[in-house]
């Protein structure tokens, strides 16, 4: 297998220790994914920090997210036969699924693309309302014109869908709410309109018939989706053979418009690939890696709350090089550099 990837010498950047709990009654198990963006000459990652509740002796408590995106602890009795406490990572009470962390959007700045701390000035994102109550993750960053758009994963016991919320200054936000319905994720805007029209990638699934495919998607506001085309699907055999999904927002080179994705296996080994789209018609194409351009190497990648875990949705443009940030083992964030013209070699374009 190929690996490209220039990890930066002291990854992680980011561990659980480097940051505080939303709230007292919470605990960082581990920090994922972030989305990138750069705004007024600083970079900034919207890391997703899942927490767990203190536990009480006699009592299984799970958190939620309410209407106003405060933490509320739901006490559960152990010996309470409506509780089915099977599984570590969701419980079942009374019929209903609850999730034992919850994830939230923590916002952080660097000067260097490296170092990076928390402003208090720019508030965190929060799960706000029914369709948010068990969290928000992995948020993608897609700036059109003055205005981010943030995509990212709601969840709550109505299943995983897509929600959207933008900004222009990173201090309020207009939520547009779910823009794709359960179940769906890994939404990815382009950065630019052409024929008049937003497009964006998206991961539905469909177990039964079909797969974790990624999907094409167009609009004439950024809000509702239509004309649905599945563009690329999983491979027998290869890296991305259970699942794949989009990373961040598709770069536009001369060849056409590069993704860098998500493959998984059964397994649930997570390497990154290539796809490479056709400029007037994203639905078209033209290359798509054979083998995976970054695969989980290091320690940090391999070992941790979920290990052999490479998972990205943010990136930062400069020239022909790439600035990765990438969740390593479900844990911790990582940064690494790609060349554009590099990967296209390798998609033999």
């Amino acid at each position: 297998m190929t690996d490209i990837a220039n990890r930066y010498k002291n990854n992680p950047i980011l561990s659980p220790k480097d940051l505080k709990a939303s709230d007292g009654n919470m605990i960082i198990e581990c920090l994922l994914n972030p989305g990138a963006f750069e705004f007024n000459g600083k970079t900034g990652l919207l890391v997703r920090v899942a927490e767990r509740t203190v536990q009480k002796e006699g009592l299984l408590s799970v958190p939620i997210y309410n209407n106003v995106g405060k933490i509320e602890i739901l006490d559960f009795k152990l010996d309470d036969p409506k509780l089915n406490a099977s599984d570590s990572r969701v419980i079942q009470y009374d019929g209903v699924d609850y999730l034992t962390t919850i994830s939230h959007l923590r916002l952080v700045w660097s000067e260097n693309g490296v170092d990076f701390k928390e402003d208090p000035a720019y508030p965190s994102l929060f799960g706000e309302g029914e369709y948010e109550s068990y969290g928000i993750e992995d948020c993608r960053v897609s700036k059109i014109g003055d205005t981010y758009h943030l995509t990212y994963t709601m969840v709550s016991s109505n299943g995983v869908g897509v929600g959207l919320r933008t900004t222009t200054d990173w201090k309020t936000f207009e939520k547009k709410g779910m823009i794709f319905s359960p179940h769906n994720k890994d939404c990815a805007i382009f950065e630019e309109k052409f024929n008049d029209k937003f497009y964006a990638l998206h991961r539905p699934s469909s177990p039964e018939l079909g797969g974790n495919y990624i999907w094409l998607a167009e609009s004439p506001d950024g809000v509702h989706w239509g004309n649905h085309k599945c563009i690329a699907k999983t491979r027998e055999g290869k890296f991305d053979s259970k699942r794949l999904g989009a990373g961040a927002a598709p770069i536009k080179t001369e060849k056409g418009w590069l993704e860098i994705y998500h493959g998984a296996t059964k397994e649930n080994r997570y390497c990154l690939g290539a796809i490479l789209l056709d400029l007037k018609d994203p639905s078209i194409v033209l290359a798509r890696s054979e083998e995976p351009i970054m695969v989980p190497t290091e320690t940090y990648e391999r070992t941790g709350f979920f290990g052999e875990v490479i998972f990205t949705n943010g990136h930062i443009v400069d020239g022909d090089e790439i600035h990765m940030y990438y969740g390593a083992a479900d844990e911790f964030v990582g940064l690494a550099t790609f060349s554009i013209a590099e990967i296209l070699k390798t998609l033999n374009v």
